[in-house]
């Protein structure tokens, strides 16, 4: 007896279900939107750096769970009105987990997209707390402290160890800096310290003479900026050419290889808050000879936090399998043992403690961890 199969589009459409589940099956993308142009290239190279290393140590190993890693390389320059769009691209490349954005103002957009579409996303380097304050986020979490941790730990390092008589605080009007610079405030304020100044100045200027003017006639001990590097870059030079000698501190964000190049030996003593140094951390030895062997450097504030953010996500995979929903579920309830310590989240996908340091900078532009 002749046996007929009768295709139908039914069985047609079952079959390239099929046949897409099984490619899928070989390859696990992860998107990766850094700023790759603008001023703060550095971030994203640091966190491209984290991130590929660890993926490619994975893919060597045989992946998770059998597939292959493919990272998607995307472009956010740091920008909030590049934010929607590189998170969709995300989305559109058919990605369903993702190394997020470095910048706060990039991530506080982005997060609604990775929320709306189920896409499990770990920020390697945003700490404002609207990133997560704004929506109570369950796909989006960090592998860095929050601004109202490392302000706090800024605030009371001004007050143990520096004791200031008269401090003035700038910032540059946007989320990230503000952000800090406001938690700064608030704990110097309860540790009784004067805050002769509270000012934000516009991103983008090139002559800050009115604002150093000012910061001459009040005489603070301590100057903290909160924001980005080419606006601190200009602040040191310009304040050190026209005669303001003051210890400067800033934020992580300041941490940028061109400061040195902008403002000259005027670096000399500034303070910043940093991630730890984490290639210093016992245990992450292996980690830094698989740096090597890629031809990458382990060094930046955000390059051991993107590799955490890897393992992270390669751990809850491995433990539940490729479906976002039920990754966000487990990394919700379980500790993930990583280069930067043990990582608890608490309900909103932020970390319950994080260890920040403060380096101090020569006139060479190195960084030496002072504390803790």
């Amino acid at each position: 007896m002749k046996l007929t199969l009768r295709i139908t589009p039914i069985l047609l459409a079952f079959g390239a279900m099929s046949l897409a589940a099984g490619v899928q099956a070989d390859t696990l993308k992860i998107g990766i939107p850094q700023p790759m142009t603008g001023p703060n290239t550095q971030y994203g190279d640091q966190i491209q750096a984290g991130a590929l290393t660890a993926i490619d140590a994975m893919n060597e190993a045989g992946g998770i769970q059998g597939m292959q890693i493919e990272p998607l390389l995307i472009d956010d320059g740091c920008e909030p009105k590049q934010a929607v769009p590189a998170a969709n691209r995300v989305v559109n490349a058919g990605a369903q987990f993702a190394v997020a954005h470095a910048c706060s103002g990039t991530t506080v957009p982005a997060v609604n997209v990775y929320e709306q579409e189920g896409i499990v996303a770990i920020t390697p380097g945003a700490t404002s707390p609207l990133v997560t304050d704004t929506i109570k986020p369950h796909y989006f979490f960090r592998t860095i402290g929050r601004d109202d941790q490392q302000g706090p730990f800024a605030g009371q390092y001004i007050i143990d160890q520096l004791k200031p008589q008269k401090v003035a605080i700038l910032h540059d009007k946007q989320t990230y800096g503000s952000g800090v610079a406001t938690q700064v405030q608030k704990t110097l304020e309860k540790g009784g310290v004067n805050i002769a100044m509270f000012e934000g100045i516009n991103v983008g200027d090139s002559d800050y003479s009115a604002v150093i003017s000012k910061l001459k006639a009040l005489g603070p001990d301590l100057v903290y900026f909160g924001g980005y590097h080419p606006e601190l870059g200009l602040l040191l030079r310009q304040a050190r050419e026209q005669g303001l000698d003051v210890q400067f501190m800033g934020p992580e964000g300041v941490a940028n290889k061109d400061l040195v190049a902008l403002a000259g030996p005027a670096i000399d003593k500034l303070l910043t808050t940093l991630p730890a140094d984490f290639t210093k951390r016992e245990g992450n030895e292996a980690v830094l000879e698989q740096f090597k062997k890629y031809n990458r450097s382990p060094d930046g504030a955000f390059t051991m936090t993107a590799y955490a953010a890897m393992q992270i996500l390669a751990d809850a995979i491995n433990a539940v399998g490729a479906d976002p929903a039920k990754v966000a579920d487990y990394m919700h309830e379980h500790s993930f043992d990583t280069v930067i310590g043990k990582v608890d989240y608490d309900a909103k996908g932020d970390l319950k403690q994080f260890e920040f340091a403060v380096f101090q900078w020569d006139a060479d532009g190195n960084m030496t961890q002072i504390q803790p």
